[in-house]
This record gives C-alpha cells, structure tokens and sequence, in this order.
C-alpha cells in the first residue's frame, strides 16, 4: 500500500468518530488503527501493514495555562468533537460571536464541521467572551478549548 493512501486513510480516521479501524487486503497487507485520547488532547494511531510496525503519535497542543486558569469567573468552551473550526455560518455572513459579545447558555457560537456536516456548537455557559482560541478554519480536536468566557 502507498504511503500517500495510508497517510490519507489516517486524515480520514483522524477527521472521524471511529476509534478504532482493522483492515485486511487480499494482499497481506493489515492495517490498524486506534485512537486513544487522554485528557482529551493526544490521538495515537498504530498501523501494521505486513507484520511491520509504524507509530504514528499526533499531539494538539492545547494552552494548559489557559485551562488551568478556568475559575469561577472565567470559563472555556471545548470544542465536543473532532473538526473544522468555523465563526461563521458562511464565508459573507457575521460571526456568531466576537471578543466583548455576551453569550447566554444554548447560544450557537461557532460551527464544527465534521464528516461534510455542519454542526451548530452552542454555549454552556453564560457571559462575555473574553478571547478566541482558535482562528477561522482551523481543525479541531476533542476537549480543545475554543472559547474563554467570564
């Protein structure tokens, strides 16, 4: 198998809710993946393919000094799911939210695009947004934080 071919069934398992993929070929060849999160921020995907073994570790790097300072006063929106990041609806309209803009629980803020489909990513909590941390178009991981609210 090519490696361009297992580079890009990795993407898509990457870009994916699977976490784990076993694939047998005709021609020996076995490829398997697994995708294990801790703490919601690292993907480790194993691929066999003729009883040879490559690891691949993938590391988003999340602002722990940002997490780390969520308080009261200040909390993170994560982002719930593997995507791409987007502000707004489309590419002419207004973003969902801006620094300044307050935002009550159940208002959408951003857009996740995952697998072709666009998911509204609405509030959990209430208050003003204080910073955006992530940029338009930008992928996302699981638990990566998007948004810092006080």
């Amino acid at each position: 198998m090519e490696y361009e071919k297992i580079k890009q069934l990795m993407e898509d398992m990457g870009n994916s809710k699977l976490t784990t993929l076993d694939i047998d070929f005709p021609d020996g060849t076995k490829i398997s993946m697994k995708k294990e999160f801790s703490n919601g921020n690292s993907c480790e995907k194993n691929i066999i393919e003729n009883n040879e073994e490559y690891v691949n570790t993938e590391e988003t790097i999340v602002n722990k000094e940002i997490v780390g300072k969520e308080t009261e006063n200040k909390k993170i929106i994560k982002a719930p799911m593997v995507g791409t990041f987007y502000l707004k609806p489309s590419p002419t309209s207004d973003p969902y939210v801006e620094v300044g803009k307050n935002v009550n629980i159940g208002d959408t803020v951003c857009i996740i695009e995952a697998m072709k489909l666009m998911n509204e990513i609405e509030s959990d909590v209430s208050g003003k947004i204080v910073e955006i941390l992530v940029k338009d178009g930008e992928p996302v991981e699981y638990g990566m934080p998007l948004f810092s609210v006080e």
